[in-house]
C-alpha cells in the first residue's frame, strides 16, 4: 500500500475548513478537471459518518465509479473516507484538522493500492503517486481559496 501525506496552511477557523473538506458541492467544484459528478448517496451538503457517496470522473481518459463511505468522524478533528466499490484495490483517506492560532492546519493522509499484483505496484509508483498527489493539492487549493474568503458562503 502507498501513501501520501500532504499539509495545507489555511487562514481560517477549524470548523469552517472541516465543513469545506465534507462538502460534496465543494468537491465537485474542485474536481471540475475530471468532471466529477456525485451520481448516488449523499450528491449534495456535507456528508457525515457512515454515509456514502459515490463519484463518476474521468480520469486518464476513462470514465471511472468509486463509491466512499466515512468510517471515521470526530467534528472537527478528523474525518476518513474509505473506497467501498471502485478501481483501486484499497483506498483510505484520513483528513486531519488542527487549530493553531488564526489558522488551520489540514493534513491528509492518502493510502491506496492497485490490483493486478506487480503491475498495480508499478502504476502505484510510477503514475498513480504523482497524479493523486497532485489531484489532492489541487482540492486543498480550492478548500483554501473558499475557506480565506467570502466565498465559503457558496457552499456551506
Amino acid at each position: 500500500m502507498k501513501e501520501i501525506i500532504l499539509h495545507t496552511i489555511i487562514n481560517a477557523p477549524i470548523e469552517r475548513c472541516f465543513d469545506l473538506s465534507t462538502s460534496i458541492d465543494l468537491h465537485k467544484i474542485s474536481a471540475s478537471k475530471s468532471k466529477e459528478q456525485a451520481i448516488n448517496g449523499i450528491t449534495s451538503g456535507l456528508i457525515k459518518l457512515n454515509e456514502t457517496v459515490t463519484w463518476k470522473a474521468k480520469h486518464f481518459g476513462f470514465w471511472h465509479k468509486m463509491k466512499v463511505e466515512i468510517t471515521e468522524y470526530e467534528k472537527p478533528n478528523y474525518f476518513v473516507d474509505e473506497m467501498i466499490e471502485g478501481a483501486f484495490k484499497s483506498m483510505k483517506h484520513r483528513h486531519e484538522f488542527k487549530q493553531t492560532k488564526n489558522e488551520t492546519e489540514m493534513t491528509d493522509i492518502f493510502e491506496f493500492s492497485s490490483p493486478f499484483g506487480f503491475l498495480g505496484k508499478i502504476v502505484d509508483n510510477f503514475v498513480l503517486r504523482n497524479y493523486m498527489s497532485k489531484f489532492i493539492k489541487e482540492r486543498n487549493c480550492v478548500i483554501k481559496e473558499f475557506a480565506e474568503t467570502s466565498k465559503w458562503k457558496q457552499v456551506l
